[in-house]
């Protein structure tokens, strides 16, 4: 039995990345200047080459290396850091893009907006049944 790893997919890592960043492969095919079947083609290949991973990971705005080494702990670890507002883009997955504020505070204030416009709503339909 053959107890050496078996090189990991770059493929899947891509698709995988992708996913994560809420891509369609068209957006993917269309930031590369390829068809959407040449983005299902790369990710379907095992291996790709150097030139065509940088290319990608351009266009997924993370490095070549972070694609070689993307991990779903790795993923775990960035958003983890992300929403910490503390990812100094060391664990090398992506860079640039820190979040200024809390998602749940923003969360939070959509839906105090929707309680105050439900509440406006039913003022207005009171009043409105008053006057018949």
């Amino acid at each position: 039995m053959n107890t050496a790893t078996k090189p990991k997919h770059i493929g899947r890592q891509i698709s995988r990345i992708r996913e994560l960043k809420d891509m369609k492969q068209e957006a993917l095919a269309q930031a590369l200047g390829v068809s959407q079947q040449s983005v299902s083609v790369i990710e379907n290949s095992e291996t790709i080459d150097d030139e065509k991973l940088e290319e990608v990971a351009k266009a997924l705005g993370v490095s070549a290396e972070a694609i070689k080494n993307f991990t779903e702990e790795n993923m775990i670890n960035y958003f983890n850091n992300f929403y910490d507002n503390s990812c100094n883009g060391s664990n090398g997955m992506f860079h640039a893009n820190y979040c200024t504020f809390n998602p749940l505070d923003k969360v939070v204030e959509l839906y105090e907006r929707m309680i105050q416009s439900e509440k406006d709503k039913v003022e207005y339909l009171e009043k409105l049944l008053k006057e018949k």
